[in-house]
């Protein structure tokens, strides 16, 4: 049977009528007016769904400097930038509930400048937060027709962090999206490695994703050989090639490559990105000399 997640069975996800996770889906339900599937698989973990769901709540729905569909409009930026569709469909969707304007999902170049100026801090957030400056800060709370509050400043960063932070849970847990959620093909990651588009939701487990990890291990092992051919030059010990070799390996499966923006990426997110190349890159190598980093105190 179809469920909210592509990883877990759906006999071990909570349902609104079992008795271990009611209450905190019930909170779910009426903060929400229904429970969508990421509360659903949440629902494995009571306590936590329930602190998740006060902190989202206060963030969306409270008082607050930013007026209800400019926050949801900044979660779908924040979701953009990690390609995640099933959160950029479901704050679409929010965004118009509250009464945005539906030009703006049109694009990023639909929205007001203000909105846009946050385009910089939001992708170096997502990417590379060691690259952030004062300067960063600065240049949105400038005094102008388009400048920032702080305090509107701090509930957008903190929205854009707690997006970026939930887009990978999504991933994560494979969250699939409901089935009124009309987001393209589903909420899977772009294979870095490949062309092909997302697997849908209903051929999740099949023969595409075993086509990719195929695809995935051959690269690797043209990677190896190429790498160590370059090693040996250098001098550098078979047992320091095994070492090197395997832990790029594992970064390379824990974080997507960005050099090149999968051509089969869903219109309804190209469109919320600006500079979509910009990615990931390590913190630092070793051999080199650490980047300065911003500190607040």
């Amino acid at each position: 049977a179809r469920g909210p997640s592509a990883f877990i069975p759906l006999g071990e996800v909570p349902q609104e009528g079992g008795e271990s996770s009611l209450h905190p889906l019930l909170e779910a339900f009426v903060s929400a007016g229904r429970v969508d599937h990421v509360a659903m698989v949440m629902g494995l973990h009571p306590q936590y769904l329930s602190s998740f769901w006060k902190t989202q709540y206060l963030l969306l729905r409270m008082d607050g400097p930013l007026p209800y569909h400019k926050r949801h409009y900044i979660a779908i930026m924040a979701a953009a930038r990690h390609r995640c569709s099933y959160l950029v469909g479901l704050h679409m969707g929010e965004f118009l509930q509250v009464g945005g304007d539906p030009a703006w999902l049109r694009g990023l170049h639909c929205a007001p400048q203000k909105l846009r100026n946050l385009n910089e801090i939001n992708k170096l957030l997502a990417h590379r937060p060691w690259l952030i400056t004062k300067e960063h800060i600065e240049a949105l709370l400038r005094p102008g027709q388009d400048s920032w509050s702080l305090a509107e400043l701090v509930q957008a960063l903190v929205l854009l962090t707690h997006y970026h932070s939930l887009a990978s849970f999504v991933f994560g847990c494979g969250i699939k999206p409901e089935e009124e959620q009309d987001v393209g093909s589903s909420c899977w990651a772009p294979s870095p490695h490949s062309d092909s588009s997302p697997a849908s939701g209903d051929s999740t487990g099949g023969s595409g994703g075993t086509d990719a990890m195929q695809e995935v291990e051959v690269l690797m092992e043209r990677m190896k050989l190429l790498q160590e051919n370059q090693l040996e030059e250098e001098g550098v010990s078979q047992e320091e090639m095994a070492t090197r070799f395997e832990l790029e390996k594992t970064e390379s499966f824990l974080v997507p490559s960005s050099d090149i923006l999968d051509p089969s990426l869903q219109s309804n997110i190209r469109c919320f990105l600006e500079d979509p190349e910009f990615g990931y890159k390590d913190f630092t190598r070793r051999g080199e000399q650490a980047p300065p980093t911003f500190r607040a105190q």
